[in-house]
């Protein structure tokens, strides 16, 4: 049949770049036509792919599947090959709920829709591109074009310093993606044939004196992209400027794809050199966890403290990836599914907010909970989920990771129990700040209006309800502070599923990578064992020329 010969990967992955190309022929009266084909779009292609992988996709291998692979540029060996495992497919469904739904999310942008919708589309290919892409040089552009629609989408439709932000945004990723195109050419010219295929390089034997360099680059490349102290300055710029759509991308999808990294590049092709990294990939998840959770309270713009909170939550997946147990990088990538969904809806419930106060500032907000119990109430949801409530999957993430770090016979005792002390400090400081910010702007009754409601109630004799902001009150038969309507609450309540389901059964996501999760740790364990018997051997043989002497 032609269905079964068809290249579905490579549709999935052009279907939202060429659809975007008619997008200047449609009428943009208000934005409505625009919107309406960018959602549908968006909507075919996560069904698509959905279908698609629902159908042919192998849970029980452990390889590559649904391999597409098209002579590019053969005198250099670079292919257009894609393919998804059990570490890539869950991303890219991930990728394309989030987006689609962030898309959704935009239906009332009128400033130049056409080219709004344009950029969301572009963006949306190139984020499916990098999780698919089997050929490094692919994935190096698939990262790069990504750069393109996320810098234009801040500096256009972001805050008063939107092109300050876009352009740090710009230069960080940027700068740093020399170091996966530097990484990728060493590998791919080691040797005696010349490939970018990432399958194929993981046969090739690099040595450690190779490794070490090439682990380090892409660690800082991708360690940009999952924010990492201190790479992370990029990222409370850009969510503080950043308009909601865009943040719900930047914080459930653009995060994961360092992590991503990590795991397909630093692991699976340069084990030897993981083993000597992974205390360092320790170290920095603990100074993740902590630092992002202090930095957190000094915020008071809302989106700024979300932002830092990635920061704090992306250390786990360090955690995860450097424990050398199956639960620990299984809960490593749990993390990166269940903070991509719960930092969505935090951010989308954020620009739901500021819709309606006009601020980010949660010092300006008072009592906005009376006018918007219904907002109130999904915030409240999205930060318990973001606090690791049992039953969430926030819960079920973090305790993967804690458990399998604790279990790690890798490290000693002593490591593991500061490390996961240490790590606990976070797990304390999060309720902290995220309740404190719900009780600031729902219910935050320390602010002395610097208005009369009194006044204010000349027209309208029932003035106790009226919300107060500064110095503007406003009465509730006035009041532009509506509670969410039907389209907001649906897109929540498409997160909140999704965030209950997996933390009450976390089998939804794990089922997809457990088994190559549990390889992959199977081949970083074997790694160390011969590392470490190299080194013992090194050890005994250096006795002996010394007793020799």
């Amino acid at each position: 049949m032609i269905a079964d010969h068809f290249p579905w990967l490579t549709a999935i992955i052009l279907l939202p770049l060429i659809a975007s190309l008619a997008i200047p022929f449609i009428p943009a009266k208000e934005g409505k036509g625009v919107r309406t084909y960018a959602l549908g779009v968006g909507i075919i292609d996560f069904v698509l792919m959905c279908y698609f992988f629902w159908n042919n996709y192998d849970a029980s291998n452990s390889e590559f599947q649904l391999v597409e692979k098209y002579s590019w540029l053969p005198q250099l060996g670079i292919e257009w090959a894609v393919s998804v495992d059990g570490i890539s497919l869950p991303l890219v469904l991930l990728a394309g709920f989030v987006t689609t739904l962030a898309i959704l999310s935009a239906w009332q942008v009128d400033r130049k829709p056409r080219l709004f919708y344009f950029l969301m589309l572009l963006l949306y290919s190139a984020q499916i591109g990098v999780f698919v892409a089997q050929d490094i040089f692919l994935l190096f552009i698939m990262w790069e074009l990504e750069l393109v629609p996320v810098y234009l989408l801040v500096s256009i439709w972001g805050g008063a310093k939107r092109r300050y932000a876009a352009t740090k945004f710009l230069l960080y990723t940027a700068a740093a993606s020399i170091f996966i195109l530097v990484a990728g050419l060493g590998m791919a010219l080691y040797g005696d044939n010349i490939t970018f295929d990432i399958a194929a390089l993981a046969n090739k034997d690099f040595p450690l004196s190779l490794q070490l360099p090439l682990y380090a680059g892409l660690l800082i490349a991708f360690g940009v992209k999952l924010a990492i102290f201190p790479l992370h300055t990029w990222l409370p710029d850009a969510h503080g400027e950043a308009s909601a759509p865009v943040s719900m991308i930047l914080a459930g999808v653009l995060l994961k794809m360092g992590g991503y990294g990590l795991i397909r590049l630093n692991l699976e092709l340069l084990p030897d050199a993981h083993v000597y990294f992974a205390p360092v990939l320790v170290a920095l998840g603990v100074i993740n966890i902590i630092y992002g959770a202090f930095s957190s309270f000094g915020q008071y713009n809302m989106k700024r403290r979300l932002a830092y909170s990635s920061v704090s939550h992306m250390g786990f997946v360090l955690l995860g990836i450097a424990s050398f147990t199956d639960l620990g990088i299984s809960g490593a990538m749990l993390q990166m599914i269940s903070h991509g969904l719960i930092a969505a809806v935090l951010f989308f419930l954020t620009g739901v907010t500021y819709d309606r106060t006009h601020t980010l500032f949660m010092d300006k907000m008072d009592n906005i909970g009376q006018a918007m119990p219904k907002v109130f109430a999904l915030f409240t949801a999205g930060a318990m989920a973001s606090l690791a409530l049992p039953g969430m999957s926030g819960f079920a993430s973090e305790l993967a990771v804690f458990v399998g770090f604790t279990n790690s016979d890798i490290y000693s005792s002593t490591f593991r129990t500061v490390t996961v002390f240490l790590a606990a400090v976070g797990l304390i400081l999060t309720p902290i700040y995220l309740l404190s910010m719900l009780r600031e702007v729902f219910f935050h009754s320390d602010i002395i209006p610097l208005c009369d409601i009194g006044d204010a109630g000349v027209k309208n004799k029932e003035n106790e309800g009226a919300v107060c902001f500064g110095n503007s009150c406003v009465l509730p038969a006035d009041a532009k502070f509506d509670d969410a309507n039907p389209r907001e609450i649906f897109i929540a309540l498409c997160f909140l599923v999704m965030i209950i389901g997996v933390g009450i059964y976390p089998k939804l996501a794990t089922q997809i990578y457990d088994v190559k999760t549990v390889a992959l740790n199977a081949e970083i364990r074997q790694t160390y064992t011969e590392v470490a018997q190299a080194k013992t051997l090194q050890s005994e043989v250096a006795t002996v020329f010394d007793i020799s002497q």
